[in-house]
C-alpha cells in the first residue's frame, strides 16, 4: 500500500514555501512561489501563488496519497469571506487534491515550527512582525501584528522604512554620506531629494520591506545609522513580546528577519535573557511546521 502523505504551507507577506512529507516528517517535496498572504496580497494572486508552490511540492507525486493539509497565513481570517473562500478551493481543487485545505494563523505555523510543545509563545519578525500566544494549536494573545500602517514594529518593512526616512531627511541637509544613504540612494537610482522621497512613495510595499538587507550590509560596513536601526529593531520586537508577557512553555522566534539577521537575533536572545531569564528556541522552516500539525491531525483520526 502507497504511504499517506501531508502538505504544510507557509504563505508569507513575501514568499510562499509548501512541503510535502511523510506522516513520521521526511520531506519528500518542496515548492516556492511569491507572496501568499490575503491580506498585503490580492486574494486571487494569494491563492494562484499557494497553488504553484503545492504543483512545485507535488511534482510528479498523485494527489490522492495526499491525505492532510495545513496552509498557515496572516490575514486567516479573510478565508471566511465566502467569495475569498472559493478562490481558494478553486486552486486548491486544481491541484488534484481531494482532503480539506485546513488554514491556521501564521503563528501557529510558526511555534509548530519551532517545538514540539503544544503550548507556549511566539515572535515572528519578516515582512511583518507579530508576537502570539499559542495554546493547543489555537492562538489566544496577541501583540503587534497590526500590518504595515499601524504596527509591525520591528519587522523588515519597519526597517526599510525606516531607512528611508534617515536617508530622506539627510539628504535634504547634504549629499548622501555613509554606507546607508549611498545604498538607499543607489537602490532608488538618485541623490536629489525630492526624486528619492517621490521613488520610495512609487514603491510597493514588499519593495519597501526589500530595503531591510541594505541596512543590515551598511552596518556591516560600519555605518552608525545602519547600527543604530538594526539595534531598535530588536528593542522593538522584544518590547512586543513582552508585552504580552510570555507565559509558561517555550518562546519560539521565527521569520526572516529574527533569524536572518544574526546581530537583530542575537540582540533579541540577549534582552530575553535579560529581562525574562530565558532565551527563545530558534524555529525551523514554517511549511514543515504545518505539515507537521497535519501529521498530528491525521495521526489522531487514525
Amino acid at each position: 500500500m502507497t504511504a499517506p502523505l501531508v502538505l504544510g504551507a507557509d504563505c508569507g507577506g513575501t514568499t510562499t514555501r509548501v512541503v510535502l512529507s511523510t506522516l513520521d516528517g521526511r520531506i519528500v517535496g518542496q515548492g516556492r512561489a511569491l507572496a501568499g498572504n490575503p491580506v498585503a496580497t490580492d486574494p486571487a494572486e494569494a491563492a494562484a501563488a499557494l497553488a504553484a508552490a503545492g504543483r512545485a511540492a507535488l511534482g510528479g507525486t498523485d494527489p490522492a496519497r495526499v491525505v492532510g493539509a495545513v496552509v498557515g497565513l496572516a490575514g486567516v481570517a479573510r478565508l471566511a469571506d465566502p467569495q475569498v473562500a472559493a478562490v481558494y478551493a478553486e486552486q486548491w481543487t486544481g491541484l488534484g487534491l481531494t482532503c480539506p485545505m485546513r488554514p491556521v494563523g501564521d503563528a501557529v505555523v510558526a511555534f509548530a515550527a519551532g517545538t514540539t510543545a503544544a503550548s507556549g509563545t511566539v515572535l515572528i519578525a519578516g515582512t511583518g512582525a507579530v508576537a502570539a500566544e499559542v495554546r493547543d494549536g489555537t492562538v489566544g494573545r496577541i501583540a503587534d501584528g497590526l500590518g504595515w500602517l499601524l504596527g509591525d514594529e520591528g519587522s523588515g518593512f519597519w526597517i526599510g522604512l525606516a531607512a528611508a526616512k534617515l536617508t530622506a531627511r539627510a539628504l535634504y541637509r547634504a549629499p548622501p554620506a555613509g554606507a546607508l544613504a549611498g545604498a538607499l540612494c543607489e537602490r532608488l537610482d538618485t541623490t536629489d531629494p525630492d526624486a528619492f522621497v517621490t521613488g520610495i512613495y512609487q514603491l510597493g510595499r514588499d519593495h519597501v520591506a526589500a530595503l531591510a538587507p541594505l541596512v543590515t550590509r551598511a552596518a556591516r560596513d560600519g555605518d552608525p545609522a545602519a547600527a543604530g536601526l538594526l539595534d531598535t529593531a530588536a528593542d522593538r520586537l522584544t518590547d512586543t513580546l513582552l508585552s504580552l508577557p510570555p507565559g509558561p512553555g517555550p518562546v519560539v522566534l521565527a521569520g526572516g528577519v529574527l533569524l536572518g539577521v544574526p546581530e537583530i537575533r542575537d540582540a533579541v536572545q540577549e534582552r530575553l535573557r535579560r529581562r525574562l531569564g530565558r532565551s527563545g528556541t530558534l524555529a525551523g522552516d514554517g511549511a514543515a511546521g504545518a505539515a507537521r500539525i497535519a501529521a498530528r491531525h491525521v495521526t489522531a483520526q487514525m
